[in-house]
């Protein structure tokens, strides 16, 4: 380890080489997925069709670790472990007593933390058999982060790409393609529920529920191809648990320890890998006054104003139902350029343990995340992704309510990305143009109407 009084940087061989699975902390069981047709709980012969084997394992297991591949951690060995860093300058600015840390995921290679599920992910489908993987991306991180790990393993990859950050966000579709796959605005003509989709609203702005309809369809309907998804599920949760493993082991080798972790939240995957490995001292009771804090945007408020109901992830109800927080599978979500958090749905892990208030939820309108990546950029040199700004937002708030009463409390938040291809959006904002987005009380009526009862 080497640590300079502001970095922490790991050595290769401190490396977790097993992933953390929260299942098997949880104070309640998680409500299981059903069969929309049936509505019984799934079976592994209801997922077989989309997933591996192996993967449809780790979505139901009961283990407490469970080990990461050789395969998977040689190439995870490119980029981790990742920095944990303290945000000195950015204390200063603040003039607040507070410790800052974030954990830095955008140094690998396609600039997030999502290759840390994509590179499990394509393994365990080259494993068995596949040669062809289809996804859904919002923003492009974790289409970028799937074509990245599909060149290593050879396999042919199609995204379909919400269609607004199709065209706000074209050098991350550039970077898919670079990486070998092909990439379509979805909604598209290539898929039945794209098709009736564009005949209903030839100017549909997409979503990532049309998206998932899109790659799922294209999957079911070849051979040789299964479906991949960047967050929501168990074991995309459990892969990124790496994250915050490694953050412990920082912390814990200079006598720290985070009074509160922050992440962003669209379907759940940056904010839980950091988090789930302190909430299972929580869960455990060796840190029950530990504070979690997930960061949406206002324009789409699934965990602070979502119904915790069975709903599809789908916008097609192709996909099974889950017991998640939820605005309704028809919901279109604002614009915004947080493109990885326009999701309907969250993570059923994840919103089980913010109704049985475990951790806290709350939310920000744009231009306040965006003046927050500013004041990080201009402190610590990095223009962080509109997503991860959310939680720079929170980390600040937090900070300034420290200098307010004076105490010393350790702050960590996942700084899950980097923006180098995402400055069309902080354009906006410097030119004043970003506009913010209240999301009207009849779409919360509207998602009452259209979730599916369940009995």
């Amino acid at each position: 380890m080497f640590y300079d009084g502001t970095k922490i940087f790991l050595g290769t061989e401190q490396m977790p080489k097993k992933w953390y699975n929260i299942l098997a902390d949880l104070p309640v069981p998680l409500p299981p997925p059903l069969n929309p047709g049936t509505g019984e709980p799934l079976g592994p012969e209801d997922l077989a069709p989309i997933f591996p084997m192996e993967l449809i394992k780790q979505e139901v297991a009961s283990d407490r670790y469970i080990d990461i591949p050789d395969e998977v951690l040689e190439i995870y060995k490119l980029w981790r472990p990742t920095p944990l860093i303290r945000a000195k300058r950015l204390e200063k600015a603040l003039g607040t007593p507070a410790h800052i840390w974030y954990k830095y995921e955008g140094v690998s290679p396609p600039g997030s933390h999502k290759p840390n599920t994509a590179v499990a992910q394509a393994y365990y489908n080259v494993k068995e058999g596949q040669e062809r993987l289809t996804t859904e991306t919002g923003a492009g991180q974790w289409g970028s982060a799937l074509a990245f790990a599909c060149a290593f393993f050879e396999m042919a990859l199609t995204v379909y790409m919400v269609k607004v950050s199709y065209y706000q966000k074209p050098y991350r579709r550039t970077m898919m393609e670079v990486y070998g796959a092909e990439v379509f605005a979805s909604p598209s003509e290539n898929t039945e529920s794209g098709k009736k989709i564009l005949a209903e609203n030839p100017d549909h702005p997409g979503s990532l529920g049309v998206a998932i309809s899109e790659a799922v369809e294209d999957a079911v309907k070849h051979d040789n191809t299964k479906y991949s998804l960047g967050s929501v599920l168990n074991h995309v949760l459990l892969h990124q648990t790496i994250v915050g493993q490694e953050s412990k082991i920082a912390l814990e080798a200079i006598d720290e320890y985070p009074d509160m972790v922050i992440g962003c939240v669209g379907g759940g995957s940056n904010f839980s890998g950091l988090s789930f490995p302190f909430l299972h001292d929580k869960l455990t009771g060796k840190a029950p006054d530990l504070k979690a804090i997930a960061v949406e945007p206002t324009a789409v408020p699934t965990l602070t104003r979502g119904l915790y109901e069975y709903d599809f992830g789908d916008t097609a109800t192709l996909t099974p139902l889950v017991k998640m927080y939820t605005l309704g599978h028809t919901f279109v979500p604002d614009g915004i350029h947080a493109g990885g958090l326009r999701y309907h749905g969250d993570a059923p892990i994840l919103s089980l343990l913010v109704k049985e208030k475990i951790m806290d939820a709350i939310s920000y309108h744009q231009n306040p995340v965006f003046e927050a990546a500013k004041m990080f950029a201009m402190s610590e040199g990095i223009i962080p992704a509109p997503e991860t700004a959310h939680a720079v937002r929170a980390a600040i708030d937090e900070a300034l309510k420290c200098k307010e009463t004076s105490e010393e409390k350790v702050i960590l938040f996942n700084c899950s990305g980097h923006g180098l291809l995402d400055l069309k959006g902080f354009e906006e904002y410097l030119e004043g143009k970003l506009t913010d987005f209240e999301l009207p009380e009849k779409e919360i009526e509207r998602a009452k109407r259209d979730i599916p009862k369940v009995g």
